[in-house]
């Protein structure tokens, strides 16, 4: 089965309006996108004192849809790849954001792995280079 929203036809800087919407009406502060060459890359937002660094990884998503013989070629590129990502991203962050208008799980638990430290790294960037140590594994 390939990719979930694969074949979204929807502008990427759409669905990133429509996800700093949604953190806006879940307490975010700040907001801030992210971009390279015109490229929306990530989003960066803080609920609380916490800020949260949301990465679009528009590559790995090409790679997936590139090599996936269920998807026809007109998906098979950049921009799709990134449409792709961005509507992932928006559901995921509903999907989460339900969890925690459920009382299932607070904000930082959804997110912990997002939360950027003092160096600049976000907690699971911290966590893969250090080869998950801090887990006692």
């Amino acid at each position: 089965m390939p990719i979930s929203n694969y074949t979204t036809t929807i502008d990427s800087m759409k669905t990133v309006g429509e996800v700093q919407k949604m953190l806006i009406e879940h307490d975010a502060t700040k907001i801030m996108v992210e971009s390279q060459d015109k490229i929306p890359t990530g989003i960066t937002f803080q609920i609380g004192d916490i800020t949260y660094r949301l990465p679009a990884n528009w590559q790995g998503v090409l790679k997936v849809l590139e090599r996936d013989p269920k998807v026809e070629k007109k998906y098979k590129n950049k921009e799709q790849a990134q449409r792709t990502t961005w509507r992932i991203i928006l559901y995921w962050v509903e999907a989460q954001m339900a969890i925690i208008e459920a009382e299932a799980a607070t904000v930082e638990e959804v997110f912990l792995p997002y939360a950027v430290l003092k160096n600049g790294n976000t907690v699971y960037q911290e966590f893969k280079s250090n080869n998950f140590k801090q887990l006692g594994q």
